[in-house]
């Protein structure tokens, strides 16, 4: 499958899901992400997921990394310039649904990609490479790239890889990929 029909078949499982299904695997998802070992770090930008799009419910994540008093960053799109900023996730952040679904802060404390040590990566889809497709924009390989060297990228799926992705050239690859049942390492 190329990359577009990849997109419908995962957005189609995806819509399959309940919410309770969703609330279950989710929670799953976070339990299995604390085998990985990626706890030592400080700051952790994590998405606040659309719920419309059935992403995965990163509450429970978000809850662990409190927990472990880590510094949480999350990030506001710029659909003119298709570059996202990130802002540290504080008691007093004000989150708005964007006009495209998305929770985002308002305003905040900016904090500069090098900064980040672990990123949460929503998708659609992987393989067992570490390949990724989300939905199309390049958001996110555009602010991978600009991470540091040492960056781990994480991304969450409740579906298990797919054999094969064609990648591209700006596509940057997954060090880990968290599903319910288990996580994979590229």
């Amino acid at each position: 499958m190329n990359k577009a029909q990849l997109r419908q078949t995962y957005k189609t499982r995806r819509e399959q899901l309940s919410s309770s299904e969703i609330e279950d695997l989710s929670l799953q998802l976070a339990n299995q992400a604390l085998k990985l070992p990626i706890w030592e770090k400080t700051y952790y930008h994590i998405f606040l997921p659309i719920e419309s799009k059935k992403e995965v419910n990163t509450e429970y994540l978000m809850h662990i990394l409190q927990g472990k008093d880590k510094s949480i960053v999350v990030s506001k799109s710029d659909f003119k310039t298709n570059q996202l900023s990130h802002f540290l996730l504080q008691e007093n952040t004000v989150i708005k649904v964007s006009n495209f679904g998305i929770p985002e802060p308002v305003d905040g404390i900016e904090i500069p990609e090098q900064q980040l040590d672990v990123i949460f990566i929503p998708l659609l889809a992987y393989d067992e490479k570490g390949n990724r497709i989300g939905y199309g924009k390049g958001f996110y390989d555009r602010f991978l790239a600009r991470c540091n060297s040492e960056t781990i990228f994480v991304g969450l799926s409740f579906f298990p890889p797919e054999k094969i992705i064609l990648s591209e050239e700006t596509d940057i690859p997954l060090h880990y990929c968290v599903t319910p049942k288990n996580s994979y390492s590229f």
